[in-house]
């Protein structure tokens, strides 16, 4: 599966007050300005719109009425594409001349898009982001794109500086068999907010299992969907196995953030865990299937940049 994973680089050019947690001012602003670069049929409702298949606002925005789920999916509703990273900041005051990055990951055909997705951050620039403050909301402008640390697009000549062409997502990771033998204790450090159903209910605890159960079905949705189909795994036998795995060490708690949904049009409260929890047990067969879910990101509202983790052996 094609993976792509880049930086937007930009600087306020007025003053900005923006929420602790970021994920969600970025979003909303992203797919308004990425509709206003493609959308084709203004006045049409993606639903209903004829050219829903094949429009990129559509297919990573309105993806569960563009893109169509394979039969034998374990899953109800295909994942977007995309997922937004805020920075990790609780900063809410900003000054103009202040620099901002932002990351967004693309998976599967999407980076084929990137072009679009640039300019739809010049745009987000031009529309303003935060809270208003007289009147206008905080306006910035997008300097450069990068991937790494090469630079790809420079908004001082618009053009792309080389080409960006996605790297690979291998479903089985890329740990070997040797590096991955003897690994009994690893510490999951949840960077940002956490949201797994397990029974059709928002986890408040993280089980080994719990954890095993989210990673596979975010690989699986991936690669059914963005990818060659569901990998051979044995899904079961992780599982059992996971269910074996103890907790060594537990300092995770709740987190309550809230956002305004213009869709709903009213505020939305969206909880999950943060904090970290240390593992023991026999866990080498699972450090690819990590380190797939390190770049991926995890549970529920992905796009919004919730579920990244970062893991290490201890």
């Amino acid at each position: 599966m094609l993976y792509g994973k880049y930086r937007f680089i930009c600087r306020l050019e007025t003053d900005a007050i923006l929420p602790g947690y970021k994920g969600s001012t970025f979003r909303g602003v992203f797919g308004h300005a990425l509709k206003r670069v493609v959308c084709a049929l203004k006045r049409v409702e993606c639903e209903t719109c004829v050219l829903k298949n094949r429009c990129v606002y559509a297919r990573v925005f309105e993806t569960p009425i563009a893109v169509s789920m394979p039969e034998a999916a374990r899953i109800s509703a295909p994942p977007h594409p995309f997922v937004i990273e805020p920075p990790l900041t609780d900063l809410r005051q900003y000054r103009a001349g202040d620099p901002i990055e932002c990351g967004l990951i693309l998976f599967g055909e999407s980076n084929n898009s990137l072009p679009y997705f640039v300019y739809a951050f010049e745009q987000m620039g031009k529309i303003g982001i935060g809270k208003r403050i007289n009147g206008k909301r905080g306006r910035f402008s997008l300097e450069s794109v990068k991937t790494g640390d090469r630079e790809i697009y420079s908004c001082r000549d618009r053009t792309f500086l080389q080409d960006a062409p996605a790297g690979s997502l291998n479903p089985l990771g890329s740990t070997s068999d040797s590096n991955g033998n003897g690994c009994t204790r690893i510490s999951v450090k949840l960077e940002t907010p956490l949201r797994i159903k397990f029974k059709s209910e928002i986890r408040a605890s993280l089980p080994f299992h719990v954890l095993v159960r989210a990673m596979l079905r975010r690989m699986s949705s991936l690669y059914n969907v963005w990818g060659d189909g569901e990998p051979a795994l044995d899904y079961k036998g992780l599982i059992e196995r996971a269910e074996k795995v103890r907790i060594r060490n537990n300092d995770l708690r709740w987190f309550d953030w809230k956002r305004y949904s213009n869709r709903q049009e009213r505020k939305m409260f969206m909880g999950g865990l943060v904090g970290s929890v240390t593992y023991e047990g026999d866990l080498g067969e699972y450090l690819p299937l990590i380190e797939f879910s390190e770049k991926a990101h995890l549970g529920k509202n992905t796009s919004f940049g919730l579920g990244k983790i970062r893991v290490n052996r201890v």
